[in-house]
């Protein structure tokens, strides 16, 4: 979970973004932690707005866990600090059987008795309107005219059947403050041995094409440009090349094929003396480097100038300093 917080006169907006796959896979053990560290992030900022964007609503394997979600957002709605947020706004993905449009993302917006002058924009009338009660959207997500959701074309990711990135957008006003909030979800990297072949990684790349898909659709001709939050699962990663080349830049590489193929299964980096002792073992889903404290030193910092998937939209994104761990 993540959280950023910014100051409107007179009113408080927290923005909150979180990968949730897991909890569906196991909510006895995980929902309940989890909600507890959401509520206590709300009572400490005390905010008058809050926007929760979560991704993998239902888990990977949403067939089985999809239940588990209502129940989610109930314990969520009806939780302590939540109780003087009146008002709330509830879209969820859940419809897995349509392959050409699921995005698995949820959307959550909870508004505070004390906050009077806000509104959501109607993107089929193209006016604010009023926000009254509590209301969750699901079934009905493909006609709700509060919001704007898109997958990603089928052609962005042409090694997958198919895939549940996309976006939800939505658009409020704040007394006179109006703005966007954009929950997004990209493309992972499905191979450690694919990522490192070349920089920027063939996935890399595809995150950039998404991105840019969605920045241009939030800013095109069809309404008012105005602000936007855009947060979620990113999935950026360090430059994989770089980083091994890096860490690496004395060790000799070994590939252990699969049997009876050219396919790699393992790239094994030795010292070329020190008994040739192995530095890193790269697999699909696997990156063990002999020295973890790399990763923790100074909260990871040495890495950052490997972190390079933003500065492609240096002109059209702003990030906050990264002052976080690697995660």
């Amino acid at each position: 979970m993540m959280a950023g917080k910014l100051t409107e006169p007179g009113a408080g907006i927290l923005l909150v973004t979180a990968n949730v796959g897991s909890l569906f896979e196991d909510p006895e053990n995980l929902q309940k932690p989890w909600l507890q560290e959401f509520c206590q992030t709300v009572k400490t900022h005390s905010p008058h707005f809050v926007a929760l964007h979560c991704q993998e609503v239902g888990g990977k394997n949403y067939e089985a866990s999809m239940m588990h979600v209502d129940s989610f957002i109930k314990e969520l709605l009806s939780s302590d600090a939540m109780r003087d947020f009146s008002r709330a706004r509830v879209y969820l993905d859940k419809n897995y059987k349509s392959q050409e449009q699921f995005t698995a993302l949820g959307s959550c917006f909870f508004i505070h008795d004390s906050l009077k002058n806000i509104q959501q924009f109607d993107f089929k009338a193209k006016k604010f309107k009023k926000v009254v009660g509590k209301e969750i959207c699901s079934d009905t997500l493909m006609t709700s005219t509060t919001l704007e959701k898109e997958k990603f074309p089928q052609h962005y990711f042409p090694d997958c059947k198919w895939s549940r990135k996309g976006f939800i957008r939505t658009r409020w006003a704040l007394a006179d403050c109006v703005f966007d909030l954009v929950n997004i979800h990209l493309f992972h990297d499905a191979s450690n041995l694919v990522a490192w072949e070349k920089s920027p990684s063939v996935y890399s790349v595809t995150r950039q094409k998404a991105l840019g898909y969605a920045l241009d659709r939030i800013s095109d001709q069809r309404y008012e440009k105005v602000p936007y939050f855009i947060f979620g699962d990113f999935n950026f990663r360090l430059d994989s090349k770089r980083v091994i080349e890096s860490l690496c830049s004395t060790a000799t590489m070994q590939t252990v094929r699969v049997d009876g193929t050219n396919e790699a299964d393992k790239l094994i980096f030795r010292e070329s003396d020190n008994d040739h002792k192995v530095v890193l073992q790269l697999e699909k889903k696997l990156f063990n480097y002999i020295n973890q404290d790399v990763f923790r030193e100074n909260n990871g910092t040495r890495l950052l100038e490997f972190d390079k998937e933003l500065s492609v939209f240096k002109d059209r994104l702003h990030e906050l300093g990264i002052s976080f761990p690697p995660r």
